[in-house]
């Protein structure tokens, strides 16, 4: 039997080399986007501000105009958000999907190859008590990465 702590596997500097490189390359891929984002609330920023600091003293019909406007600049910020997180999920799942197969797959061949029977996942299952000497989790990613480097190929969309 043995333990391994998954979440070790999503460390920037300890953990799997490849699931950096592709979380850098999916919010690469959604730069634009987040920055489209970005720009849509800054125009809702200074428009309410502009609003708040005129309503006393703006014309009723341009006051009127600007929160029109402003209730559109609200509506197109949530349909691209939503979109956007939407979109961002489903890549998400696209990019990591072999990447998960792969480590289980790379898993199950480690374990065969020590004659493990059991691996728990501490970072799945409450564990009350585990000796450090059954935790597989930096020898199973310094195998991993040693066997899958971290520019292995990915899909595009």
């Amino acid at each position: 039997m043995a333990m391994i702590y998954s979440d070790a596997f999503l460390d920037a500097k300890t953990g799997i080399a490849r699931f950096n490189t592709l979380l850098t390359t999916l919010n690469r891929e959604f730069e634009p986007r987040q920055k489209e984002l970005q720009g849509l609330q800054t125009r809702i920023n200074t428009l309410t501000k502009e609003i708040d600091d005129t309503q006393n003293v703006a014309d009723p019909n341009a006051l009127r105009t600007k929160r029109e406007q402003l209730a559109q600049l609200n509506t197109d910020y949530k349909r691209k958000g939503e979109d956007a997180q939407a979109a961002y999920e489903k890549r998400r799942q696209e990019i990591f999907l072999p990447l998960q197969q792969d480590i289980g797959k790379a898993l199950e061949a480690f374990a065969k190859a020590r004659g493990i029977t059991v691996i728990v996942d501490g970072s799945q299952v409450p564990v009350v008590y585990a000796a450090d000497s059954i935790d597989i989790t930096r020898a199973f990613i310094n195998d991993f990465n040693s066997k899958n480097p971290a520019t292995a190929s990915l899909t595009r969309p």
